[in-house]
């Protein structure tokens, strides 16, 4: 993949159509907290209520379509050192260096961004071995195990916790 083709921006309305492509695949939102988004009314309400308001929700674009997200959540008061990491690209996309990119990018961007950030943190369930690939590959360490901590889907998860430092490299 040419990476000049890849790109982070925040969400506008006319990324609808885009977002319900990659958005309506039980692949794609297999792993995430939010259900799969199934009709184009629902797909813009997600993007004008969620994903626009975000703190830190950028979607990953392909020649500026959107095929992906990433979003970066700083926590409040004391806890502000740190954010929560989430992603997800459409399953045309997986395997091709895409997210691990657009992470890299997202992590050079809100160090900057959050001057106050110096954590960041992705959960990542057991069974989710891509997203743990992706993580590793960028330089996220693996902390550690955290059983029966996710409530995905119906199911309470076993997941591991992976951290970023802003002394840390990327890879």
């Amino acid at each position: 993949m040419d990476s000049s083709r890849i790109s982070l921006r925040p969400f506008k309305l006319t990324d609808v159509d885009d977002f319900l492509k990659w958005a309506s695949d039980d692949r794609v939102t297999r792993y995430l907290r939010w259900n799969t988004i199934t009709s184009k009314e629902e797909a813009m309400a997600y993007v004008g209520k969620v994903a626009i308001p975000h703190p830190w929700r950028r979607t990953i674009c392909l020649d500026d379509h959107s095929v992906g997200y990433v979003s970066i959540k700083p926590e409040s008061g004391d806890d502000k050192c740190r954010a929560h990491v989430s992603y997800a690209v459409g399953a045309d996309y997986w395997g091709q260096g895409i997210v691990t990119l657009a992470i890299k990018v997202a992590i050079s961007l809100v160090f900057k961004e959050f001057p106050d950030l110096v954590r960041l943190e992705a959960l990542v369930e057991v069974e989710n071995r891509a997203s743990q690939r992706v993580l590793e590959k960028v330089g996220f360490l693996k902390e550690g195990l955290l059983r029966k901590y996710g409530f995905c889907k119906g199911e309470i998860r076993d997941m591991f916790i992976y951290s970023f430092l802003s002394t840390d490299k990327i890879l």
